[in-house]
């Protein structure tokens, strides 16, 4: 039985098959819906739990070398908001682009984790480096 980390076996079985240069999405509620690719859903209810919530219980144990988010995450949200995301993230690389572009990338990820997030644009694309 897992005591620490992360205790969901369906968020531990999608990152423990996360490779080299492989993507994974930590999702708003809102997130679009792809049927070819894995989705964990752990909503509950709004902002249960956030995306940063996920991405700072994921990064612990995950080599993160970039992370793609959408331009409107800068443009929709407070710079509150924005300053915890950039907190959270630290020293690792961010590329801001198109909403519509990130959904274009989503496809080539290993899976998603959905969450209960209500910030707009909230959606994190993580890139797997080397261990």
């Amino acid at each position: 039985m897992l005591r620490t980390g992360i205790l969901n076996p369906k968020i531990n079985s999608l990152i423990s098959r996360v490779r080299h240069n492989n993507l994974l999405v930590i999702a708003d509620r809102g997130f679009t819906y792809y049927p070819q690719i894995e989705i964990v859903d752990i909503s509950l209810v709004d902002d249960v739990p956030t995306v940063l919530q996920v991405f700072n219980a994921v990064k612990l144990n995950f080599d993160i070398c970039e992370i793609f988010m959408a331009e409107e995450f800068k443009l929709e949200n407070t710079a509150e908001a924005q300053e915890s995301y950039s907190k959270a993230i630290g020293s690792i690389p961010v590329t801001f682009e198109p909403s519509a572009d990130i959904k274009k990338r989503v496809p080539l990820a290993v899976g998603v984790i959905r969450t209960g997030d209500t910030i707009q644009y909230a959606n994190m694309i993580l890139v797997s480096g080397r261990v």
